[in-house]
C-alpha cells in the first residue's frame, strides 16, 4: 500500500487540475449513478481521488463517505469539498479492505478496479459493506480488450518501462467477462451495464447484493 501511495501522491497537485478526458461519458455515467441514489441512502465511494465524484453526488445522499489510499490525493479532496461547501462528507484514508464496515446502501468504485493488485480480496470487502440488497456501482477501464486508440496501445506497450522507473501504477489488463465475472462471483446480480466510452471500453456497472 505505500508504494502506492507514495506514487498517487507524486502525482495529486497535477491529477487536481487535469481535466477529465471525456466528459460526456462521464457526465452521462455520474447522471445514471444519480439515478439510483435515494436522499435516505449512506453512500461509499472507494477510490475517490480528488473526490470530484464524491462531491457531485453528496447532495443526493443523506452521508457520503469516500476514501483513497493517497492522503495527496484526500488533501486535495478536502479542498474541493471545502470550496463546494459539502457538509455531509467524510474523506477518510483506507482500501476497500480497510474502508469503514457500513454497512452502505451504496458502494461505488470508479477507475480502480483494475488497479487493485489483490482483486480478490478487495471484491468480498467491498461486498461485506454493501447491504442485502443493496448496490454496487463501478466504472473500470477493460484495457484487457480490443483497442484501436494508438494512444493507448502505445502506452501498454510502454507501461511495463514506465512502473519500472515509478512514473506509472500497477494496472491490470481485465476483459469485460472477467470483470462481470468477478463481480457477480461477489455475491452480485448485474442489473445495468454499458461502456462510457467505447473504445477503449470503460465498463460501467450496475449490481445488486443478492
Amino acid at each position: 500500500m505505500q508504494n502506492i501511495a507514495k506514487f498517487w501522491d507524486g502525482i495529486a497537485e497535477k491529477y487536481a487540475k487535469s481535466d477529465i478526458r471525456d466528459m460526456q461519458s462521464y457526465t452521462y455515467t455520474l447522471e445514471r449513478t444519480r439515478s439510483y441514489l435515494a436522499h435516505t441512502d449512506r453512500a461509499l465511494e472507494l477510490g475517490c481521488g480528488t473526490a470530484g465524484t464524491a462531491i457531485a453526488l453528496a447532495d443526493a445522499v443523506t452521508e457520503m463517505v469516500a476514501t483513497d489510499v493517497s492522503n495527496g490525493m484526500l488533501h486535495e479532496g478536502r479542498e474541493r469539498a471545502n470550496t463546494a461547501q459539502t457538509s455531509n462528507l467524510q474523506l477518510l484514508q483506507a482500501t476497500a479492505e480497510t474502508a469503514p464496515d457500513g454497512p452502505f446502501d451504496v458502494v461505488m468504485a470508479h477507475n480502480l478496479l483494475h488497479l487493485l493488485p489483490d482483486p480478490d480480496s478487495a471484491y468480498a470487502a467491498i461486498a461485506a459493506r454493501v447491504k442485502p440488497g443493496g448496490l454496487f456501482i463501478s466504472k473500470t477501464p477493460c484495457l484487457g480488450e480490443k483497442i484501436t486508440s494508438l494512444r493507448v496501445r502505445l502506452i501498454k506497450l510502454a507501461l511495463p518501462l514506465l512502473q519500472l522507473l515509478g512514473k506509472a501504477p500497477f494496472v491490470r489488463f481485465l476483459t469485460i467477462a472477467e470483470l462481470e465475472a468477478s463481480v457477480t462471483a461477489a455475491g452480485f446480480q448485474i442489473i445495468e451495464s454499458g461502456n462510457f466510452p467505447a473504445n477503449p471500453p470503460s465498463r460501467y456497472l450496475v449490481a445488486r447484493k443478492i
